[in-house]
């Protein structure tokens, strides 16, 4: 049995040293202890594709806190099932021992065990997501009642638009010509345009 230390901070200026510090703690030796930095939008983790590559039956992976294996619970649920249930190797979560799989029964109860205390925290934290989007849909739904304005307000329309929309579409004026005489951008136009041409054939739906 080998036991591995995986690190991750997500940005490179921030210090691993406290994760470190711990995988020492844990007396795991330097050569064992795999360590990745990205940006917050780049998750790919060369390090710890390499340490999956070396990980086995029976080792263990020891990380600082759950987080270090994903960005959002639905992917630190993937790579538990990876390294549990594919690979057959054990988690030791230094900041929550409820969720260690070497540290309760024996076979499939301690690995049962942790599953479950982890699907409890994705319930909990998916739960709190969705209470948050409520919250701010209630907010938004308040403050629309109240006459507050949300989004960019469209411009009004010059008076001659309905003029020089009919000479583009009969092909009578190109779109920049049309666009300049109206003293409006090019793609402005063809998108007002366009969302003229939306209600014409909604309108002739309804006939």
């Amino acid at each position: 049995m080998e036991r591995y230390g995986y690190v991750r901070v997500s940005a490179k200026d921030q210090n691993p040293e406290r994760q470190l510090l711990a995988m020492q703690e844990q007396k795991i030796s330097k050569e064992k202890i795999y360590l990745d930095k990205m940006s917050g939008q780049d998750f790919s983790r060369p390090q710890y594709v390499n340490l999956l590559k070396k990980l086995k039956k029976g080792d263990v992976i020891i990380i600082k806190s759950i987080d270090r294996l994903g960005r959002n619970y639905g992917e630190i649920l993937e790579q538990w099932r990876k390294i549990t249930k594919e690979i057959g190797a054990d988690i030791q979560v230094i900041d929550m021992p409820l969720l260690n799989t070497n540290s309760f029964h024996e076979d499939l109860t301690r690995v049962f065990i942790s599953d479950l205390v982890l699907q409890i925290l994705a319930y909990v934290a998916e739960t709190e997501r969705a209470f948050i989007k409520q919250r701010q849909a209630e907010g938004i739904a308040a403050a629309k009642l109240k006459g507050v304005q949300f989004g960019c307000k469209k411009t009004e329309l010059p008076d001659e638009f309905e003029e020089y929309y009919q000479l583009w579409r009969k092909g009578e004026i190109s779109l920049r010509k049309a666009a300049e005489a109206l003293q409006m951008n090019h793609t402005t136009f063809y998108r007002r345009c366009m969302e003229r041409q939306k209600i014409t054939e909604e309108n002739c739906l309804k006939k």
